[in-house]
């Protein structure tokens, strides 16, 4: 049986995505006179801890259908070791470290910057007895993905958006032939997007359902 369509987790998730859905819908009602270019140019301006610490209190999750992803793509490359920039609540990390459960175990590195953000996903992780599978790294991930780093079989892109390039340049060296990446709101970073659909730089890229950018690594 999949882990991630089971109990614990599965009701765990049908919960966290109401949630998740509830304070996406109070966000665009305090966005409702904002226009959407200048929202994005506040998240890919330099003052990201500022902006990500206004939204410490919004799950700024991934959609169900892109978790759902996360996880296939986890399974279907039998991934025992996965990298994640920007853990908010933990839904994605459930997702992939339920990947890690069913393929029998392996390790995820997450990393955060928000201290409450970090409580409530560790509490979730362990609601979903996926805890044990996830190592969560609290602080600026230039910093805590620097260090102590695998051989990298699959990454999730979605934490700072102007900071995508930067992290995956240091992510570069671990990443072994074959690995995937998969970058949320990637068109938030258009150097981010030029690096990885250039072929001359190691990747493989396409754009997936409007708002994802699924990359492989080639060399």
């Amino acid at each position: 049986m999949s882990t991630l369509t089971t109990p614990p987790l599965a009701p765990l998730l049908t919960q966290l995505f109401a949630d998740a859905e509830a304070s996406t819908e109070k966000m665009r009602q305090e966005r409702a006179n904002v226009p959407p270019e200048e929202v994005a140019r506040r998240a890919q301006t330099g003052d990201y801890l500022a902006f990500y610490a206004r939204h410490k209190d919004y799950h700024l999750a991934v959609s169900p259908e892109t978790g759902t992803l996360l996880y296939m793509l986890a399974r279907n490359m039998g991934a025992r070791s996965i990298v994640e920039f920007g853990t908010s609540f933990g839904i994605s990390t459930l997702h992939m470290a339920a990947a890690l459960r069913d393929n029998g175990g392996g390790r995820l590195i997450s990393t955060e910057f928000e201290p409450s953000k970090i409580a409530h996903a560790r509490n979730n992780l362990k609601a979903a007895n996926l805890h044990d599978l996830v190592e969560i790294r609290e602080g600026d991930a230039l910093e805590t993905l620097a260090r102590d780093l695998p051989s990298i079989d699959l990454v999730l892109m979605d934490g700072a958006k102007p900071l995508y390039l930067k992290v995956l340049k240091l992510l570069e060296p671990h990443l072994r032939v074959g690995a995937l990446l998969v970058a949320d709101n990637a068109d938030w970073c258009p150097e981010y997007l030029a690096c990885v659909r250039s072929r001359e730089n190691g990747y493989l890229s396409v754009p997936f359902a409007n708002d994802v950018e699924l990359s492989m690594r080639t060399a």
